[in-house]
């Protein structure tokens, strides 16, 4: 499925999303910074997608940090469930396709 960026209004940031990003050591404003800097991919994440659609997104923060956002799209706004740095297998695709993007 293809996300119709235009659409999308923001965050839907709680005490639960955020505890949890949290424990990853990332914060709700890198999460957002990834859609201010491109390149980001989004990939539908079709393994985890059982009672609503679910998507992968590799990008980089302000400060460069590669990261992977799992979220779902609720009323029009991304709903951050986790997010890590990406693996070094993912940080070698990423920055391959932001090679060919450039």
């Amino acid at each position: 499925m293809d996300v119709d960026l235009s659409l999308i209004e923001g965050f839907d940031w709680d005490k639960g999303n955020l505890e949890h990003i949290t424990r990853h050591k990332v914060n709700y404003k890198e999460c957002e910074e990834v859609f201010l800097n491109k390149p980001f991919i989004v990939n539908e994440d079709e393994s985890h997608s059982q009672s609503e659609e679910r998507f992968r997104v590799y990008g980089h923060t302000n400060k460069n940090r590669l990261v992977m956002l799992v979220l779902t799209i609720r009323n029009n706004k991304f709903r951050i469930i986790s997010v890590r740095d990406q693996s070094k297998k993912e940080r070698k695709e990423y920055q391959e396709f932001g090679d060919e993007y450039s």
